[in-house]
């Protein structure tokens, strides 16, 4: 959808973006400027990830969240004045969201966003979903797969989070390669290092490249009960735990380990089941009832796990303590990976992650790997 309108830089926003346009272009500026972006959900991540397309300098920014504020949702959201507790999320970072970049049209949206027409979200180039269930970023990841739109989804469980990305099946970028610079021919000097290409650091080229993505349900719908799947547990690091997604149980969300193997883990906790904490009680664990979440955070951990055929040990007992509310620095690093995901998507500029990343805030490590068909 990005390819419909043809945006035109002022001079003001030449001077504004001049950084940006020097560091990835005039025509990756022009495709951001002329993009709409609808950002599902505003707590920690989400506040992260509106300051970085706001700045960036897209056409427009809606925030959509039904929730009011609250004391904790404050703690990790800094768009939100601490006078705000109870008016809602979207409406009161809106202030503050608007006079990061006043040439961003930035709107709130109070509306509960599984109410939402499957046309509201046909207006945006990119819809970035937090906070949201498996069911919602399903559909609204199908939906916008149909007219060329590109869906992000993220969240941030205390000191672990995680982005997913989706930008179709055809998505066209480019990537600045330093030139590569022919020898030149000269029979005095025929060894085999004049005939070596030589890499010019001083001078790039613009290459071309298309990635194919797939949708997360088809993600999520990875067979890894085969045999193949099963023997690489011995390669899996310790702080890690083959996960096996079960949709009729939980809306999972997968990832791979850095270790160079091909199993699916993830480190020391398990999105999936915070996921289904959040579908069976229609919140996320909270510190005020640590007690009886933990204990049902513990007991989803052993359903899940047995499922599957696995031992519980490989998700440690002491998970839960790492897990609840959202941490600021958590946030900052995911919201910054996924902003700058969105960026490069709407830009058409440089590879973009294929297509989860997971940050582990225990160890500061991220890792980006690609789960679908082959």
């Amino acid at each position: 959808m990005i390819e419909k309108e043809e945006s035109i830089i002022s001079e003001e926003e030449a001077a504004q973006y001049d950084r940006q346009i020097r560091l990835w272009g005039l025509d990756a500026q022009k495709r951001l400027r002329g993009s709409r972006v609808l950002l599902v959900g505003l707590r920690g991540l989400g506040a992260e990830v509106a300051k970085n397309l706001i700045l960036a300098g897209v056409k427009g920014l809606t925030l959509l969240d039904h929730e009011q504020v609250t004391e904790e949702s404050c703690r990790a959201q800094f768009l939100i004045p601490v006078t705000a507790q109870g008016q809602n999320r979207a409406q009161a970072s809106l202030e503050r969201a608007q006079y990061l970049n006043p040439m961003v049209e930035v709107k709130a949206d109070t509306d509960r966003v599984e109410t939402k027409p499957d046309k509201f979200f046909l207006q945006f180039e990119a819809v970035c979903l937090t906070g949201c269930s498996r069911d919602l970023m399903v559909r609204v990841d199908q939906l916008c797969a149909q007219h060329n739109i590109k869906v992000f989804c993220g969240d941030v469980f205390g000191y672990h989070g995680y982005m997913f990305s989706d930008l179709g099946q055809e998505h066209n970028y480019v990537e600045e390669k330093p030139k590569v610079v022919k020898p030149k021919t000269d029979e005095s000097n025929d060894g085999p290092e004049a005939k070596k290409p030589k890499v010019d650091p001083n001078e790039t080229t613009m290459i071309k490249k298309t990635a194919s993505f797939c949708s997360l349900k088809v993600a999520l719908e990875v067979d890894w009960t085969n045999e193949k799947a099963k023997s690489s547990l011995k390669r899996t690091p310790v702080d890690y735990f083959l996960l096996h997604e079960l949709l009729l149980w939980f809306p999972a969300l997968l990832h791979h380990s850095s270790c160079g193997s091909h199993s699916l883990c993830v480190p020391r906790f398990s999105p999936t089941v915070l996921l289904k904490f959040r579908t069976d009680k229609g919140r996320d664990p909270h510190p005020e009832s640590f007690e009886a979440d933990a204990t049902l955070l513990r007991q989803i951990r052993d359903d899940v796990l047995e499922a599957m055929g696995l031992s519980s040990e490989l998700l440690p007992h002491d998970f839960v303590s790492y897990c609840f509310s959202e941490m600021a620095p958590v946030c900052a690093v995911v919201g910054g990976v996924l902003g700058q995901e969105v960026v490069k998507a709407l830009s058409q500029r440089d590879a973009p992650h294929k297509n989860f990343f997971f940050f582990d805030g225990m160890k500061g490590s991220g890792v980006v790997d690609y789960f679908g068909p082959k």
